[in-house]
C-alpha cells in the first residue's frame, strides 16, 4: 500500500486498485473517478492522505481481469458462507437460551470478534447477498432479523469509528437484542394476523425479558442495556421506560436504527417487505425525531440512500444492482449494469450522477422475474 497526498492526485483520475481513507473505510472503487468533489470532501474531513495498492490513471483500466472476475465470485461465495455460518451460530444461541435459559458471553464475544474483519472487508458482498435471496417467506424471521441487524449495527459502528472493544460489545448486544422474544408464545411474534391489545402489551415485554436473561447470564451491564433500550426513541415515545435522547445508550441508538431499517426492508408474517430505498427514506424522514441523527447519517453513508444490494432502474432504461457507495454523494451510488460486461469480461459498473445516468427507482421483485 502507498500513501498519496490528496492535493497531488489529478482530479478525475481512476485508481487501479481501491482507495482507502483509513484501514476500515473504502473511499473509492477502481470504477469511480477520484473527482474534485471527492477531494474537497476528504479535505473537509481533515484527511491529508489516502492509501491504495494501485496508482492514479487518466482512464479506467482493469488489471488482471481474469483474476478480478474470479475474485468477485470468490468474494460473493465467501460472503454466502459467512452468512450461513453466522446464521447457524445465532440459531444455536437461541436454542441454548430456550433450552437452558442462559447464553454464554465468552462464546458470543468470540463469534463477534471473528466476524469483524469479514464484515469490514466484505460489507459490499454481504449486503448484495442479502438482497439476492428474494422476498421468501421466512420460517423464523427472528433469526434472519438478528443476523442482519447485527451486521448493519456493526457497519454503523465501524463508520462511527468505535474502538474494537466497543464494537465487540455493540455486536454482542445486537446479537441478543431480540432474545427476550423466545420467552413469548410463538403465535404472538410469528403471527400473520393483527395483534390484539393484550398481545401487543405482551410483545412489549420482550426487551425486559431479554435484559433479565442476559443479566442472569453475567453479561456486562452495557450489553444488557443495549438490548433493554433498543425500542426507546429520542423523543421519549419508545419503551419500556420512555427514555429521551440523553438517557439512551449509544449501543441502543445504533441497534434501534439497524433493527428498524432491517425490519422495514424485510418480510414479516403480517406484511410484505418494503424495498431498501423506501425503508431508508422512512428513516431519513425521522418523523417525530425518533432516531439519533448521527446514527441515521452513518447508516446512509455506509449503505447509501439506494442501499447496496438494491436492484434499480436507471435513467437510460437499463437495470442494475447497487454495489458500492459514493462517500461524497450518498444519492448517487455505484451500480453494476445487469447483463453488460467490459471488454475484459467483467461486469460493467458506473458511478451514477445528477448530470449523467441516475437511478429512476427501485425494481420490484416481479420486474426481476423473482
Amino acid at each position: 500500500m502507498k500513501n498519496y497526498l490528496v492535493e497531488t492526485i489529478p482530479p478525475g483520475s481512476y485508481f487501479s486498485r481501491p482507495v482507502y481513507l483509513d484501514e476500515e473505510f473504502v473511499l473509492a472503487a477502481p470504477e469511480m473517478r477520484f473527482s474534485w468533489d471527492l477531494m474537497k470532501a476528504v479535505e473537509k474531513w481533515e484527511f491529508k492522505t489516502v492509501t491504495s495498492g494501485g496508482e492514479p490513471r487518466k482512464n479506467y483500466t482493469v488489471e488482471n481481469s481474469g483474476e478480478a472476475a474470479f475474485g468477485e465470485r470468490e468474494c460473493i461465495k465467501q460472503a454466502e458462507e459467512f452468512y450461513k455460518d453466522f446464521r447457524e451460530s445465532v440459531e444455536e444461541f437461541f436454542r441454548q437460551a430456550e433450552s437452558a435459559g442462559e447464553v454464554n458471553f465468552n462464546t458470543a464475544v468470540e463469534t463477534i470478534k471473528s466476524s469483524l474483519d469479514i464484515i469490514r472487508e466484505d460489507r459490499r458482498y454481504l449486503l448484495r447477498i442479502q438482497k439476492n435471496t428474494g422476498p421468501g417467506k421466512e420460517q423464523n424471521y427472528l433469526i434472519t432479523h438478528t443476523v442482519w441487524s447485527t451486521i448493519i449495527a456493526l457497519i454503523i459502528g465501524m463508520y462511527l469509528k468505535l474502538p474494537i472493544h466497543r464494537l465487540i460489545e455493540l455486536g454482542v448486544s445486537a446479537l441478543f437484542h431480540e432474545i427476550g422474544m423466545i420467552k413469548l408464545p410463538p403465535e404472538i411474534y410469528l403471527s400473520n394476523r393483527p395483534l390484539s391489545p393484550v398481545d401487543r402489551r405482551t410483545m412489549l415485554t420482550h426487551t425486559l425479558l431479554g435484559y433479565n436473561l442476559l443479566k442472569s447470564s453475567n453479561f456486562p451491564l452495557s450489553v444488557c442495556i443495549g438490548a433493554l433500550e433498543h425500542h426507546e426513541r429520542e423523543n421519549g415515545s419508545g419503551y419500556p421506560r420512555r427514555l429521551t435522547s440523553d438517557k439512551i445508550s449509544l449501543y441502543s441508538k445504533i441497534i434501534a436504527v439497524a433493527c428498524s431499517y432491517e425490519a422495514l426492508s424485510s418480510h414479516r408474517p403480517h406484511r410484505e417487505a418494503k424495498d431498501g430505498y423506501t425503508g431508508m427514506l422512512e428513516l431519513l424522514k425521522n418523523e417525530g425525531n425518533q432516531y439519533n441523527e448521527t446514527v441515521v447519517q452513518a447508516l446512509v453513508y455506509s449503505l447509501s440512500i439506494y442501499p447496496i444490494g438494491l436492484y434499480v432502474l436507471l435513467s437510460d432504461g437499463k437495470q442494475g444492482q447497487v454495489v458500492d457507495v459514493n462517500p461524497e454523494k450518498p444519492r448517487f451510488p455505484v451500480v453494476q449494469i445487469l447483463g453488460e460486461f467490459t471488454p475484459q469480461g467483467l461486469n460493467r459498473t458506473l458511478e451514477t450522477s445528477e448530470d449523467g445516468i441516475r437511478i429512476e427507482r427501485p425494481l420490484t421483485w416481479e420486474e426481476m422475474g423473482v
